[in-house]
């Protein structure tokens, strides 16, 4: 049975951060998606998607990752990933995504890592 996936967005000086906990799945990833839209990215801006909550992510869970990548890459935005979780993080590196996905133990330190690369 699927768990519930919470998502929730703010906004920093680097972009949005989407923080995700639950499960992320052929049931929940379609919320990702449809949040996509909404997020008020600037070029220049970075998107993080904080994973730190994630307890369980499917194929679809990853598509979704990639459509908040490509959603990104259309407004000439960065994206990063934060705070994997190991079994996260493995399927990311098992996929070759991590080729794709810069990723940083929080979102405070992609939030760093974006103004350092913007100086």
């Amino acid at each position: 049975m699927t768990q519930h996936l919470t998502l929730s967005t703010r906004t920093t000086a680097a972009g949005t951060v989407m923080e995700l906990t639950g499960e992320l799945d052929h049931h929940t990833a379609p919320h990702i998606r449809d949040a996509l839209p909404g997020l008020a990215l600037r070029p220049g801006q970075q998107l993080v998607i904080d994973l730190k909550g994630i307890t369980f992510c499917d194929s679809s869970g990853i598509t979704a990752l990639i459509a908040a990548r490509n959603h990104a890459l259309a407004a000439d935005a960065a994206i990063a990933l934060a705070a994997l979780p190991e079994h996260l993080a493995r399927i990311i590196r098992i996929v070759g995504l991590d080729q794709v996905f810069p990723a940083h133990p929080t979102a405070q330190d992609a939030e760093h890592a974006w103004h350092a690369a913007s100086e």
